[in-house]
C-alpha cells in the first residue's frame, strides 16, 4: 500500500462518512459541522455537503484510477477531481430536491381550529385523550379534551384550543340508512 492510496482511502471513508451522518442526522451532525459552513448557499444548498461529497467522491476517483486504470498518482489525481466534481453534482442535485421536500410552512395549533378528525385514545368528560388531525399536509396525534366523553373512532371537530391540547366536540355523522330512493 502506498501513500496514494492513503490519502485517496481516507478521503473516501472520511468524506464518505461525513456526508451519510449529514444525510442521516442533518439536525444534530449539522450542528457539529456548522463551523465549516461560510455564511453563503449555493442555491439553496449549504455548501458542507457539496464538500463532502467532493472529497469522497475524488477517493473513489483516485483509486479508480489507480487500481482499475493502471494511471500514476497524476493521472489518478485527475480521475479524483473528475469524479469529485460529479460526486458534488449528484450531492448539490439530492440535497436541492430534499430542501424543496421540507415544509416551509409553521402553523399554530390556533390555525387548527374548525379542523376535523378522528379520536385515536378516548376522552373521558373533562379529561385528555388522543386526536389524529390531517392538517397542513401532515397528519398530528394531538392530545385533547372535551366537555362529554367521547369514544375512541368517533369524528370530532376542533373547537379551541387551551394551552397545548386542543378541544373537541363530537360530530354527528348523519347516513343515508333506511333512506328511499324514488327514482
Amino acid at each position: 500500500m502506498n501513500a496514494a492510496d492513503v490519502v485517496f482511502g481516507t478521503c473516501l471513508l472520511v468524506g464518505g462518512s461525513l456526508l451519510l451522518l449529514t444525510l442521516i442526522v442533518d439536525d444534530i451532525f449539522g450542528g457539529l459541522l456548522g463551523a465549516i459552513h461560510l455564511g453563503f448557499d449555493v442555491a439553496g444548498v449549504s455548501p458542507t455537503p457539496l464538500l463532502l461529497g467532493f472529497i469522497s467522491m475524488f477517493g473513489v476517483g483516485g483509486l479508480f484510477g489507480l487500481h482499475s486504470l493502471g494511471v500514476g498518482v497524476g493521472g489518478a489525481t485527475l480521475s479524483g477531481v473528475v469524479a469529485g466534481a460529479l460526486g458534488s453534482g449528484v450531492v448539490f442535485g439530492a440535497f436541492k430536491i430534499l430542501r424543496q421536500a421540507e415544509s416551509s410552512e409553521t402553523f399554530s395549533l390556533q390555525d387548527m381550529v374548525g379542523s376535523t378528525g378522528r379520536v385515536s385514545v378516548a376522552i373521558p368528560a373533562n379529561k385528555f385523550g388522543t386526536v389524529m388531525i390531517s392538517f397542513a399536509g401532515a397528519s398530528h396525534n394531538m392530545t385533547a379534551t372535551a366537555d362529554d366523553e367521547i369514544p375512541a373512532g368517533k369524528q370530532v371537530k376542533v373547537v379551541a384550543v387551551a394551552g397545548t391540547n386542543l378541544v373537541v366536540t363530537p360530530i354527528s355523522v348523519t347516513t343515508n340508512e333506511g333512506a328511499r330512493s324514488d327514482a
